[in-house]
C-alpha cells in the first residue's frame, strides 16, 4: 500500500489513489488537513496536529511549529523533559517524523491495513541536505520513502496534466506557509517533463504574518516590550496567532483586525487590504524573480503556457492573486483547494508508482534544482584566484543525468588533487553549499600534461555519485554524496560569510565597480551553458582590469561590459 503525503510548513495531508481517483484521508478529527505542529504535555505525552497548534500560545516552550523551514539544519527545539528533568532537543527531521507518523496512523485507521510505503512531497527548491533530511524523517516514521516528489509537480498531477491528450505547458506557482516554488512542466507523447524548477525556501505566508506583526508594533509603540529576544514567549505567540488570523481575514474581507490583551492592557490594530498590499511590496517583488528565472531556464514564453496554476494556502491572499494576474496578464487557475492540491497530486503519484490500472501510463521526469560542481582556481595577471565554482551538472538539467568535465593540477610539483563538491549558483564557492570532498594522487610531471576527469551522476532521488579518474595512471576515486550529519548549518554559513565580508578592503569597492560585479554575478546565476561561461569570462577580465588599478582602463572596461550586459538582458520572457 503506497500513500501520498504532503508534508507542509503549516498543514500536512495524506492521500491515496483508489477507485480511479485521488482521495484525501481524514484524520481522527475528520479533517483532511493536519496542522504541522508538535507539543509535549506535562505528563510527557506527545501531541500532534490541531491540539498541538492550539497549545502554541499557552505552551510555547513545549510546542513546535514551522520547523519545515529548518529541515536539514541542526536547529533544534527543546520540548518536554526526560526522567531526570532535563529538556530534550528535537531536530526538524525528528519533529517532521512525528507528524508523518501521525499521518501514517490516520491512513492505517482509515484503510484498515498496514501502510509501509509513501511518496512524500518536498519544495522543488529543497537542496540535497533538505531532501535527505526529509527522507530520513520518513524513515524515522516507519515509512519506506518510494520517492520524493516536487510539490509543483504534484500540483500539476492534481490538475490532471497526466490525463491530457494534447501537448500542454503548465506553470505552477506554489506559495505555502514557509516556502515558494515555481515549476514549468510540459506534457508530450505521454511524458511529463519538468522543464525548470526554482523558488525561495525562505518566502511564504509566515513572512506576510511578520509584516503584520511589525505594522502592529509600529502602531502600538508601548507594546514593544512584547517583541524581541526578551519578549515573553506567550505574548509573542499571541501576536503570531493574531497575525495569522488577520491575514486570513484579509483573504475574504477588505479590512483585517488584530487584538492582543496582555497584563490587563488591550492592544489593537486595523489594516486595509490596500495598506497591506503596500507594506508587502518587497515580498511581492520577490515572487517575481523565481518566475522570471523559471521561464528563462525553460526557454518557454508566458504566452505559450496552457495553464498558470496557484497552489499553497498563501495564494488565497487577494494581494498575491492580483500580483500573479498582473505578472502574467491573465487570471490563474485555482479551481482546486490550494491547501489540498499537493496532497492530491502525491496520491496520483502513489497510484502511478503502484501501476494502478485506472491510470494512463505516463513517464514523469524531473530536473536537478541546483547546479552541482567543484571548486577550482584560475590564473590571472595578478596571481592565482581560488574558490571559483565550476558547474558540472547545471540547474534544471533533466535527471537522471551524468556529466563530465576535465581539469588539470595547478602546479607542476603537486602530488594530489582535491575537489570539494558544491551545490548552488554563485561563482564564489563560499556562497554555495559544500556537500563533500574527494582527493586523488597525481603523477609527477608538468601540470598541463595531467588530465583529471570528474564525472557527476545524479539520480531521480537526489543521490549524487562523483567519479574522479586520471587516464594517465588509471587511478580512480569514487564518492557517493548521501546524508552527512556534520554539514555546516545555514546560520553558521551566514555568520562566516559576514565575517569574511567585513575583511574586504580594496579599490574595487568603488560603487560603480561593485554594481557591475553584482550585476555580472546575478546574470551568471540566471544563465546557463555558453551564456554563463561568457559572463564568467567577462567577470574575470573585469576583475583583472580592476586589479591593475588604472582608472581609465577600468572605466573603459566597465562601459564596454555594461553595454554587453544591456544587450544580453534585452531578451525578455515576461
Amino acid at each position: 500500500m503506497i500513500i501520498g503525503i504532503d508534508l507542509g510548513t503549516t498543514n500536512s495531508a495524506v492521500g491515496i489513489w483508489r477507485d480511479g481517483k485521488a482521495e484525501l484521508i481524514p484524520n481522527s478529527l475528520g479533517h483532511v488537513l493536519t496542522p504541522s505542529a508538535v507539543s509535549i504535555d506535562d505528563s510527557g505525552a506527545l501531541i500532534v496536529g490541531l491540539a498541538a497548534r492550539e497549545r502554541q500560545v499557552s505552551h510555547p516552550g513545549t510546542t513546535a511549529t514551522t520547523f519545515k523551514r529548518y529541515m536539514g539544519s541542526r536547529k533544534a527545539k527543546k520540548l518536554g523533559k526526560d526522567a531526570r528533568g532535563y529538556s530534550k532537543d528535537y531536530l526538524p527531521e525528528e519533529l517532521s517524523a512525528m507528524v508523518l507518523r501521525s499521518l501514517k496512523a490516520d491512513a492505517e485507521r482509515f484503510l484498515g491495513e498496514p501502510v509501509t510505503d509513501a511518496v512524500i512531497t518536498v519544495p522543488a527548491y529543497f537542496n540535497d541536505k533538505q531532501r535527505q533530511a526529509t527522507r530520513r524523517a520518513g524513515q524515522l516514521a516507519g515509512l519506506n520513502v518510494e520517492r520524493l516528489l516536487n510539490e509543483p509537480t504534484a500540483a500539476a498531477l492534481a490538475y490532471g496534466i497526466h490525463q491530457k491528450d494534447v501537448e500542454s505547458r503548465f506553470l505552477v506557482f506554489d506559495l505555502g506557509g514557509g516556502t515558494f516554488d515555481v515549476s514549468v512542466l510540459e506534457l508530450f507523447d505521454g511524458v511529463i517533463e519538468v522543464r525548470a524548477s526554482t523558488g525561495d525556501n525562505q518566502l511564504g505566508g509566515e513572512d506576510f504574518n511578520e509584516l503584520l506583526i511589525d505594522a502592529f508594533f509600529r502602531q502600538n509603540g508601548d507594546a514593544m516590550k512584547l517583541h524581541g529576544k526578551n519578549a515573553d514567549a506567550t505574548a509573542y505567540q499571541r501576536m503570531r496567532e493574531q497575525a495569522e488570523r488577520c491575514r486570513r481575514q484579509l483573504s475574504s474581507e477588505h479590512t483585517g483586525f488584530m487584538r492582543v490583551v496582555w497584563n490587563e492592557t488591550e492592544y489593537t490594530f486595523e489594516i486595509t487590504e490596500d495598506q497591506f498590499e503596500k507594506s508587502a511590496e518587497t515580498l511581492l517583488e520577490r515572487l517575481r524573480v523565481p518566475v522570471l528565472r523559471a521561464l528563462r531556464d525553460s526557454n518557454i514564453h508566458v504566452e505559450t503556457l496552457s495553464e498558470i496554476v496557484l497552489v499553497g494556502g498563501a495564494t488565497r491572499m487577494p494581494i498575491v492573486r492580483k500580483a500573479v494576474t498582473r505578472m502574467f496578464g491573465r487570471f490563474p487557475a485555482a479551481n482546486i483547494n490550494p491547501d489540498e492540491a499537493v496532497a492530491l497530486g502525491a496520491a496520483v503519484q502513489a497510484g502511478l508508482k503502484a501501476r494502478d490500472a485506472t491510470l494512463k501510463e505516463v513517464v514523469l521526469t524531473d530536473v536537478c534544482p541546483y547546479s552541482l560542481g567543484v571548486d577550482t582556481a584560475e590564473r590571472t595577471a595578478s596571481g592565482l584566484r581560488m574558490g571559483i565554482f565550476a558547474p558540472i551538472i547545471e540547474r534544471n538539467t533533466l535527471i537522471p543525468a551524468s556529466r563530465e568535465k576535465s581539469f588539470s593540477p595547478i602546479d607542476d610539483k603537486q602530488t594530489k588533487v582535491s575537489f570539494t563538491i558544491y551545490q548552488g549558483e554563485s561563482r564564489n564557492v563560499n556562497d554555495n553549499i559544500a556537500l563533500g570532498s574527494v582527493s586523488i594522487p597525481v603523477p609527477p610531471g608538468r601540470a598541463s600534461q595531467t588530465q583529471v576527469n570528474v564525472r557527476f551522476t545524479y539520480d531521480i532521488n537526489g543521490l549524487l555519485e562523483v567519479d574522479v579518474h586520471i587516464p594517465q595512471t588509471g587511478q580512480r576515486r569514487e564518492l557517493v554524496i548521501t546524508d552527512d550529519e556534520t554539514r555546516i548549518a545555514p546560520d553558521e554559513i551566514k555568520r562566516r560569510r559576514e565575517a569574511l565580508a567585513a575583511l574586504k578592503v580594496h579599490p574595487r569597492d568603488d560603487a560603480a565597480n561593485l554594481a557591475l560585479i553584482a550585476r555580472a554575478e546575478r546574470l551568471y546565476e540566471q544563465s546557463l551553458g555558453e551564456k554563463r561561461e561568457f559572463i564568467a569570462r567577462c567577470l574575470s577580465q573585469f576583475a583583472e582590469t580592476v586589479e591593475g588599478q588604472d582608472p581609465r582602463a577600468i572605466e573603459q572596461a566597465r562601459t564596454k561590459i555594461s553595454q554587453t550586459f544591456d544587450s544580453l538582458e534585452g531578451e525578455t520572457f515576461l
